[in-house]
């Protein structure tokens, strides 16, 4: 397994990280995810540590909390051997104030996560998302006094937007709080707006990606092509998963996986392991999510590493899932004289 620093932090993490939006499977979108139990999530995390992947990434929203339950009893007896993200800030409850990143909402999240977890601490904690309504300030005043009570090891946001990670970088700089050094977002051969501004973003002020998603919303498992019907049980099938994911064109989508299958058959590699090294080649990129409803699925894509793909592979991965660029980066890619691309990993 190789092992990445994250962003602007000593914490050196595994380039594949498990999610556990698999465990639980409570309620209609969860249950289109996965629904392991205890036990076969045990048997997950143990064919991840004997791969070298350490680390685990859970929400308080995963099946309604109880994927941090699970994931607290899969890792019970071996806490100190792994890294546990987690993650807060949407809503949790019928209540005001049970969403949002105010002081309130926040504390009560950690709290409750660590309760779920069975642990004490949280390695990598992050915002699901920004909370336009709470000051910025009060935000990260109150995630600084929980790292330096302990309770959280280093920080992370999720679905931010360039201007709402740099404010929020700027004013813990201003504040001497403790900045952000991981930044969970969305990114695959069939979403490659990451790089528009996040990715230069992520570069310049070292922040490490944390690649949701990395098969596109389950489109690039190569289960889906020009010639093969959507699979029973796919995600795809709820319309709730479709109507909360990621859109992408099926025309689009037919384009990228035509190449993927010409790229992995060259390398004879599946689809999802090519996409996910194709990831894995990209800056600033720290670690990508992988998600398993079962062991075939986990050692399917631990396969994505210990190789790499050629630059010919890349450009050619490159030239099919290219889309037209929005302004201003239509505009700012006219003059790369002055504004490169990223090359060198958060």
């Amino acid at each position: 397994m190789e092992y990445r620093q994250l962003g602007a932090s000593g914490l050196k993490v595994p380039v594949l990280t498990l999610g556990t939006g698999t465990f639980g499977g409570t309620g209609e979108l969860f249950t289109a995810f996965g629904t392991s139990g205890v036990e076969e999530a045990t048997r997950l995390v143990d064919i991840c540590l004997e791969a070298g992947l350490n680390m685990f990434d859970s929400a308080d929203i995963y099946s309604a909390g109880n994927a941090e339950v699970i994931l607290g009893k899969a890792i019970a007896g071996r806490r100190d051997k792994v890294l546990i993200s987690t993650k807060a800030t949407f809503r949790l409850g019928d209540g005001p104030n049970d969403v949002g990143s105010s002081r309130h909402h926040l504390t009560r999240s950690i709290d409750a996560a660590l309760k779920r977890l069975g642990t004490d601490y949280i390695d990598l904690f992050q915002l699901h998302g920004f909370d336009a309504l709470t000051p910025v300030e009060e935000t990260l005043s109150t995630l600084d006094h929980f790292v330096r009570a302990g309770k959280i090891r280093y920080l992370g946001c999720s679905n931010f937007s360039g201007w709402h990670l740099m404010k929020s970088l700027a004013v813990a700089e201003r504040y001497g709080w403790t900045k952000y050094v991981a930044h969970q977002a969305y990114y695959s051969l069939v979403g490659r707006s990451y790089e528009w501004e996040l990715m230069p973003l992520a570069a310049d002020q070292k922040v490490g990606g944390v690649v949701w998603s990395p098969l596109g919303w389950a489109r690039l498992t190569g289960k889906i092509s020009r010639t093969k019907p959507l699979p029973p049980g796919s995600r795809l099938q709820s319309q709730t998963a479709i109507d909360v994911g990621p859109p992408v064109e099926d025309e689009y989508l037919y384009k990228v996986v035509d190449a993927l299958e010409e790229v992995a058959e060259e390398c004879g590699k599946s689809v999802p392991q090519t996409a996910l090294n194709w990831l894995l080649q990209r800056p600033t990129v720290a670690t990508l999510i992988i998600g398993a409803r079962n062991e075939e699925q986990l050692r399917q894509n631990l396969g994505a590493i210990g190789w790499n793909l050629t630059p010919a592979q890349v450009a050619k991965l490159e030239a099919a899932s290219d889309t037209p660029l929005a302004y201003p980066y239509f505009h700012q890619k006219g003059f790369s004289e002055r504004n490169p691309f990223p090359t060198d990993r958060a």
